[in-house]
């Protein structure tokens, strides 16, 4: 699709602060075991969303389908999951630059499978909320670092990444 969605190049980093004023999700207080079945109980709900007849059509020209949503969806639980396990075995990682917006173009969200997306969304979410119910004692405090220099905790990876699925069902209305 030619016609892409401006960048979003906001810093989402203040979530893990306070509650988001669009979707008003509050991550602040969750525990990565709670965010595990969260996680899990969040894949019907996108799945739903992907049998509705409109899931590959944008609500408007800059704003991406649901179709779009849950195949970045089921990428960021992938990536967030190597940044789970890289805090967990090595000291104060470096996690590599994820241009989401790139990804979306190289990976064609708007041309994928609803079926093939969903059965992605599905595995790679079960494979983050399985790293999330292993992490124990002072793992969850274990650091990494974005390339940009902001540093997260493993508890506080699980927050900010748990506030990008529940924005993204908001978005979706799902």
């Amino acid at each position: 699709m030619s016609d892409q969605p401006t960048p979003d190049s906001k810093d989402w980093t203040w979530v893990l602060d306070s509650v988001c004023d669009e979707c008003r999700q509050d991550v602040r207080g969750l525990e990565p075991r709670l965010i595990a079945g969260l996680v899990r109980d969040s894949v019907p709900r996108f799945a739903a969303a992907l049998r509705r007849p409109d899931a590959c059509t944008r609500p408007s020209p800059k704003v991406w389908s649901p179709l779009e949503y849950c195949a970045h969806v089921g990428d960021m639980y992938e990536v967030m999951n190597q940044r789970l396990e890289l805090i967990v075995g090595q000291e104060a990682p470096k996690f590599a630059n994820w241009d989401q917006d790139e990804a979306a173009l190289r990976s064609d969200y708007a041309a994928q499978s609803p079926r093939l997306v969903v059965e992605r969304l599905r595995a790679t979410a079960e494979a983050f909320a399985v790293t999330l119910g292993t992490l124990r004692g002072a793992q969850l405090e274990r650091p990494g670092f974005r390339s940009n220099g902001s540093a997260f905790t493993a508890a506080t990876l699980a927050r900010y990444a748990w506030h990008d699925a529940a924005h993204h069902l908001h978005d979706i209305g799902a």
